[in-house]
């Protein structure tokens, strides 16, 4: 049995076991089709997870980057991560944005908006499950390349985003410590995108595990570079712990331009490809303290919130504060 078959197995055994029964219980017999699709992302969710404790947590201990020292940080993003990979976030998503993405295409369609693959682009090869799962993942990565462009590019998205950058103490866990609305924006385009291109849905699963599981892995707080692999060309085929760990240096990654900056460098989710074609890549800075600049005193300290409801209340606050007029918000200041 492949690999796939095993996973198609897997998700219809724990749907048929768990999942089933408990939305017959609940009356919630009309949306099978969305609790069959909840098993498969709580399956993949549960997967990522016992790699990350056993693989990734190993690395962890063979060559950190720095001693775990805030460990009431790391639980947060923990609970960040049991909140997306075990498929809660998406379940909610599924009730909520996703039938008005399918209705919006589905208009489009009848409009006249024409039905496209790349698994047709060259019948014959495209057509080659493996081939095809590596241009989705390639294509899914460039969207997700220019998504973080612009989460740093706009001051109001940088708001949101900022929540995933104050974290002084960064781990394998860190990857899903995001707003809630930062990760509607990001989950929706890449919803549309799915849609528009025609993957399948066990492709779209397969590629966003793969996305997701890589980005831990370069979260990780591992001395880790790829650059002795392939003669030194791995450490520009995939982001490594070393190279994304820069991306969060503070006065490095995304304030390299001075205090105040959203410049940044090292973008790239999975290939680095994406910031040497668009000249914002850092080969060989040395991994340093993670974070924003104002939050150092000598900076203001600011405050982005230790627990997840102070995170997520404080990047609200914020974002209404540059949105309001000056005056009004030198009176909240």
């Amino acid at each position: 049995m492949n690999p796939i078959d095993w996973f198609d197995a897997a998700q219809q055994a724990l749907f048929e076991a768990v999942v089933q029964p408990l939305l017959f219980e609940l009356g919630l017999a009309g949306v099978l089709e969305q609790g069959f699709r909840a098993t498969g992302w709580l399956l993949v969710g549960l997967l990522q997870i016992g790699v990350m404790l056993t693989v990734f947590r190993a690395l962890e201990r063979w060559r950190p980057v720095e001693p775990v020292t805030d460990r009431a940080a790391v639980r947060v993003d923990i609970a960040y991560t049991l909140l997306h990979r075990l498929g809660l976030f998406r379940l909610v998503l599924f009730f909520t944005l996703d039938p008005w993405w399918d209705a919006l295409v589905g208009t489009l369609r009848v409009a006249g908006l024409p039905t496209w693959s790349l698994d047709g682009l060259w019948p014959g090869v495209t057509d080659i499950a493996l081939v095809s799962f590596v241009i989705y993942l390639v294509l899914f990565d460039l969207v997700d390349y220019g998504l973080h462009r612009a989460q740093h590019r706009f001051d109001w998205w940088w708001q949101l985003h900022a929540v995933h950058h104050s974290q002084r103490q960064m781990t394998m866990w860190s990857d899903n410590r995001n707003h809630l609305l930062d990760d509607v924006l990001r989950d929706s385009v890449f919803v549309l995108v799915a849609l528009l291109v025609g993957i399948a849905p066990g492709q779209f699963i397969a590629v966003v595990a793969v996305t997701q599981l890589l980005e831990s892995l370069s979260h990780a707080n591992v001395r880790l570079s790829f650059g002795r692999f392939l003669g030194g060309l791995g450490e520009r085929l995939l982001v490594s712990p070393r190279f994304h760990r820069v991306h969060h240096g503070i006065g490095v990654g995304h304030e390299s331009a001075g205090p105040g900056s959203l410049g940044g460098h090292n973008f790239a989710v999975l290939f680095p490809l994406w910031d040497a074609i668009f000249g914002t890549a850092r080969w060989h800075d040395e991994p340093g303290p993670t974070g924003i600049r104002d939050q150092l005193p000598e900076f203001g300290g600011r405050d982005y919130g230790r627990g997840f409801w102070a995170q997520q209340g404080l990047a609200l606050l914020r974002l209404v504060r540059r949105r309001a007029p000056a005056g009004v918000r030198q009176v909240r200041a």
